[in-house]
């Protein structure tokens, strides 16, 4: 509810201040729309997860019962409080990058620079990041910064036609959400259920045909957000003696953004053009040029996301035959999916 009111109230501010994103040649909106949906998805994630440290830090005592039932260990989590106020930190210079970038059209590798920045210190200083049987601190926080790299700007990548990024964010996060739930992670549950909420809010105005856009500053800060809880969500516990194929989950899940990632990059660079011009040759776009409608191309990408994830939450219950196949799976779609948009 929040972040759609906020929504509402932006996107009059932004019309009226002018705004606005201009039809360009990198997108198929034929009227001006106002942008600053990333303001409003920045301010609602920031005020229910400081208030919810707050309400931690300041009643403790009044929360023991629900630590008791939920299992919740408040003093564990208020010494990780340091690393929560960090990941916010890189939050909030992404979300501003962003918003720089939206009004002035900044060069991309300054911003790519940036990112390593915020994605090392993220990886090294709170810990996003993941081990993946490695031991070594300064190798597996290298390989989660270039993730997290790599997921911002998937995200921004699919940022291209109305809902989709905000709308394949919410599926993939209702996934590690369901994983993180599993894994009895009631923290990293917490920051999933708070994004998705936020997420729908938005959606309310940009489902297609959309009444604003959240920019730069709303898809480094989706692409961060969905980054950490792949990252910090706990998918194999060896300890429990488990089978260790779920920790490729993150990957099925984010198939549908990295493959438009990827293929967009090829297509350009084959092409002899930079990969980091817009242009209208994402998978959305090829998909819309066979006759689909902006609603159609969206729940198409939904629906395959959706099929990727939920082949993912099966990791947990299969043997190796299982997981063989829940890959297969995955690239068959993808692959039906290629058939499709590449079809004369």
């Amino acid at each position: 509810m929040l972040s759609a009111i906020l929504t509402a109230v932006v996107r009059k501010l932004a019309a009226r201040a002018g705004f606005v994103a201009h039809p360009t040649a990198d997108r198929f909106a034929q009227t001006s729309i106002p942008l600053g949906g990333g303001i409003a998805i920045f301010t609602t994630l920031m005020v229910f997860i400081l208030a919810a440290t707050a309400a931690i830090k300041v009643l403790p005592g009044h929360l023991e019962p629900l630590a008791q039932t939920a299992n919740i260990d408040p003093v564990d989590f208020l010494n990780k409080i340091g690393q929560l106020l960090i990941m916010l930190l890189c939050i909030f210079v992404l979300f501003v990058l962003g918003l720089w970038d939206d009004k002035k059209h900044l060069g991309p590798f300054f911003k790519l620079a940036v990112q390593f920045a915020v994605a090392i210190i993220a990886a090294a200083v709170a810990d996003v990041r993941v081990e993946f049987f490695i031991e070594n601190k300064i190798i597996t926080s290298l390989l989660s910064a270039i993730w997290i790299v790599l997921i911002i700007n998937a995200f921004n990548f699919l940022d291209n036609m109305d809902g989709l990024a905000a709308g394949i964010a919410v599926i993939a996060s209702c996934i590690l959400f369901t994983a993180a739930a599993l894994s009895a992670q009631v923290f990293v549950g917490g920051l999933a259920i708070v994004f998705i909420g936020t997420l729908l809010g938005f959606l309310v105005f940009n489902f297609p045909p959309a009444k604003i856009f959240m920019g730069d500053a709303g898809s480094l800060v989706v692409g961060f957000f969905v980054a950490l809880l792949t990252l910090r969500t706990t998918y194999y516990q060896e300890a429990q003696s488990g089978q260790w194929y779920p920790v490729f989950l993150p990957l099925l899940v984010m198939a549908v953004p990295l493959y438009d990632f990827i293929s967009v990059t090829l297509l350009r660079i084959s092409q002899g053009k930079s990969p980091f011009i817009g242009d209208t040759q994402h998978f959305s776009h090829r998909l819309k040029k066979h006759g689909l409608t902006d609603t159609q191309t969206v729940l198409t990408l939904y629906l395959a996301t959706l099929c990727t994830g939920l082949g993912a939450t099966f990791l947990y219950q299969v043997n190796l035959a299982g997981a063989i196949l829940i890959f297969a799976q995955t690239f068959m779609i993808l692959a039906i999916i290629a058939i499709f948009e590449t079809t004369v």
